[in-house]
């Protein structure tokens, strides 16, 4: 099936890169893609992650739930061999997923985690209203979720798993085979592919030339590059000054985070220029927001009201409030206008108050000073972790998958 960049021309491409985030990003990148190299990446629109859906198959598919549950959960916290009585496939993935690759650099993946910690609640914020609510923007990533009926279950238990999943794999030696954080990857990469399968049995409507396969490779790698490079240029609009080093840490600890997701490690970025490279390429694919992407940025903003973090109803209407300034002071105009997000009155006072505090607080908190950046790492963490606690105790029970 061939794949073409459709929307190269179109208004709401053109804007968003010759206008919008977009150019920023181009401008912080120092570099150009060309839309000449489409064909370099565009068979990752219709790759998917077999290994994942035939361990699926052999699991969760074929075995009663607990008993499938049981499995994926013992070679998930401790290691798999060879004479294990697992099936095959099964075993073939646990030992592929705790083989650890020559090019992975666990400092430099540390160096990557400590600034996704030390950036604190900014972080949270940038996840949320920049990454997240951004993404719904692009219609076709979008669709698993809609044929998946993950809209109707609601954003409160999608951001907490989304939370859960990024906070963990985001701290200091997370990601060991067997630890916390690892048996979280296993776990969503079988859920990707649970979710596949199920589309591909019930969705007679999906439409593969439009939107690729379910979940697919390079949806995949733009979801992640959302979570290194467009997590990165959310912090930067907030002031969090981020170093070489931090950047370049952060894409490899995302690039180990894909690979045992299932992604192909050669595609995966290693930097800046590669990460605007696959983002400008790959966003050719796709249409601009629509109705599905404006119930989305919907759910997504009533999840304030709904959530029973805050106990009175004028707090969850002032958090709505601030979010939906942060949406303003990040995303851009049109983007904002096309997922119908409700402009308020306060719209650059919050934003300003939190690039001011960044900077007081790097001015106290040294980032060339050893020990003061630590205590930086140390209070992010514990907001961090403190924002997961009150998620967790306030969500439902997850869903089998």
């Amino acid at each position: 099936m061939k794949t073409e960049p459709r929307f190269h021309n179109a208004p709401h491409f053109k804007n968003f890169w010759e206008k919008g985030n977009g150019k920023a990003l181009l401008d912080w990148a120092d570099f150009k893609p060309d839309i000449r190299d489409f064909g370099r990446f565009s068979s990752l629109y219709h790759q998917i992650d077999e290994l994942g859906d035939e361990a699926v198959r052999a699991s969760y598919l074929k075995l009663p739930y607990p008993d499938a549950s049981a499995l994926i959960k013992k070679y998930s916290a401790t290691k798999i061999t060879e004479s294990d009585d697992a099936p095959e496939i099964v075993k073939k993935l646990f030992l592929q997923m705790q083989e650890v690759p020559a090019w992975f650099d666990e400092n430099l993946a540390n160096i990557g985690a400590r600034l996704c910690m030390r950036s604190g609640t900014n972080a949270l914020i940038i996840l949320r209203d920049f990454v997240l609510m951004g993404g719904y923007d692009y219609a076709y990533l979008n669709k698993p979720l809609i044929f998946t009926g993950a809209l109707k279950k609601g954003a409160v238990k999608r951001l907490k798993d989304t939370l859960e999943f990024w906070v963990h794999v985001t701290r200091e030696d997370a990601l060991k085979v067997n630890s916390e954080a690892y048996q979280l990857i296993v776990r969503t990469r079988l859920m990707h592919s649970y979710a596949r399968l199920k589309i591909k049995e019930k969705g007679q409507n999906w439409n593969y030339e439009k939107w690729g396969q379910p979940i697919n490779s390079w949806d995949m790698i733009a979801t992640y590059t959302g979570f290194s490079l467009v997590l990165m240029q959310g912090l930067k609009k907030l002031s969090v000054k981020i170093s070489e080093e931090e950047e370049n840490g952060v894409f490899h600890l995302w690039k180990y985070i894909g690979y045992l997701l299932g992604i192909p490690a050669e595609f995966l970025p290693e930097n800046k220029q590669q990460a605007v490279e696959q983002l400008y390429l790959w966003s050719s694919l796709q249409d601009k927001g629509d109705s599905d992407s404006v119930h989305l940025a919907k759910a997504l903003l009533d999840e304030n009201l709904e959530n029973t973090i805050y106990r009175y109803p004028f707090q969850r209407k002032l958090l709505l409030n601030l979010h939906q300034s942060m949406n303003w002071f990040l995303l851009d105009k049109e983007i904002n206008e096309r997922l119908q997000i409700p402009k308020v009155g306060i719209t650059s006072v919050f934003p300003r108050f939190i690039t001011k505090a960044n900077q007081i607080a790097q001015q106290i908190f040294k980032l060339d000073d050893e020990k003061k950046y630590r205590k930086l790492v140390e209070i992010g963490n514990r907001d961090q972790m403190k924002v997961l606690e009150d998620y967790i105790k306030h969500t439902p029970k997850d869903f089998q998958y």
